[in-house]
C-alpha cells in the first residue's frame, strides 16, 4: 500500500516560498519596519512564523519536546506576556538575519516531514488536538495573514495562487467558532459561500441561498477572516443577516477574542 502523503505541505512551502522571494530583496534595515498589524515589526513577525514552526514541527516529531515548550509558552502568555518577549527568550542574542534565514532553512525540510506524513495522523497543539493536515494548513494560514502586513508596510501589490483555497476553507469552516468566540450563539444557517478564485475559478461552501450570502474575491474574504482587513475595506457583498453579521467579527483562528481593524487602519503604503 503508498503511504499517505499530505500534499498541503507543498503549499505550506510554496506561501513560505514567497515571503523569502520579497525579503530577500532588501537589506537588513527591512526588519525594523514597523508594519500595522499591532505595531510589530518584519523581525517580530518573521520571528514568531519561525518559533511556531518548530513547535508544530516538534508535535509532530519530537512530542516531548513539544509539550515542554508550549508548556512554557502558554505560561508566560497567560501572566500577560508578549510573543515578542517569547521569542526573545527562546532565540536570544540572535539578530533579525539570523532569525530570518534560520526561518529560510527550516521550513523546507519542516515541509517534506508533513508532506510525508499521514494526514489523518493526530498531534497535539495549545488548544485541541488536530490532525497533521490540519496542523500545516493553519501554519500555510498564518504566514499568509502574517505576510500581508509585510506586503503592506512595503508598498507591494500582493498576487495570490489557488493555493489561497486553504486559507479561504479555514475561514468558511470556523463561522461558528468566529460567533462563540465573541460569546454569542452562531446564527444558522450558515451562510452560502461563492467566491472567485485568483485563477478565476469558482469556489463554493454550503447550500446554496440567495437570502443569506457571501459573494466576492477569494482574496479579500481570506483577508477578512484573517483580520488582515475590515469588511468595508473590500468589496464582497453579503446578503442577509448571517452573512453580514459573521463579516463583522471573522475569527479563523484560535486564542482570545480579537477585534477586526478598524475601516482603513490596515492598507498598503
Amino acid at each position: 500500500m503508498t503511504p499517505k502523503k499530505t500534499s498541503e505541505a507543498i503549499d505550506f512551502k510554496a506561501e513560505c516560498d514567497a515571503i523569502a522571494a520579497l525579503l530577500d530583496e532588501h537589506d537588513d534595515d527591512v526588519f525594523d519596519k514597523v508594519t500595522l498589524f499591532k505595531d510589530w515589526t518584519v523581525h517580530d513577525i518573521i520571528g514568531h512564523l519561525h518559533l511556531w514552526n518548530i513547535a508544530a514541527d516538534e508535535t509532530l516529531n519530537a512530542p516531548e519536546r513539544f509539550q515542554e515548550f508550549i508548556t512554557m509558552a502558554m505560561t508566560g502568555l497567560m501572566k500577560g506576556g508578549s510573543h515578542q518577549a517569547l521569542q526573545d527568550q527562546y532565540f536570544g542574542d540572535k539578530t533579525p538575519r539570523q532569525v530570518y534565514e534560520e526561518w529560510k532553512d527550516y521550513y523546507p525540510s519542516m515541509a517534506e516531514r508533513f508532506h510525508n506524513s499521514d494526514p489523518e495522523f493526530r498531534v497535539k497543539w495549545a488548544g485541541p488536538d488536530m490532525s497533521v493536515k490540519s496542523c500545516i494548513i493553519a501554519r500555510q494560514m498564518e504566514h499568509w495573514a502574517h505576510a500581508q502586513a509585510i506586503y503592506d508596510v512595503l508598498g507591494v501589490e500582493r498576487v495570490n495562487a489557488d493555493r489561497l483555497k486553504n486559507v479561504a476553507h479555514i475561514g468558511v469552516t470556523t463561522y461558528s467558532w468566529s460567533f462563540k468566540v465573541n460569546g454569542r450563539e452562531p446564527i444558522k444557517p450558515k451562510p452560502y459561500v461563492r467566491l472567485t478564485a485568483p485563477s478565476g475559478a469558482i469556489w463554493e461552501w454550503n447550500e446554496p441561498q440567495d437570502d443569506n450570502k457571501v459573494e466576492g474575491s477569494a482574496t479579500e474574504f481570506a483577508q477578512v477572516v484573517t483580520q488582515c482587513r475590515n469588511i468595508e475595506d473590500t468589496s464582497l457583498k453579503m446578503t442577509g443577516h448571517a452573512a453580514n453579521e459573521w463579516m463583522a467579527i471573522a475569527q479563523c483562528f484560535a486564542g482570545g477574542k480579537e477585534t477586526p481593524p478598524a475601516k482603513g487602519v490596515r492598507r498598503k503604503a
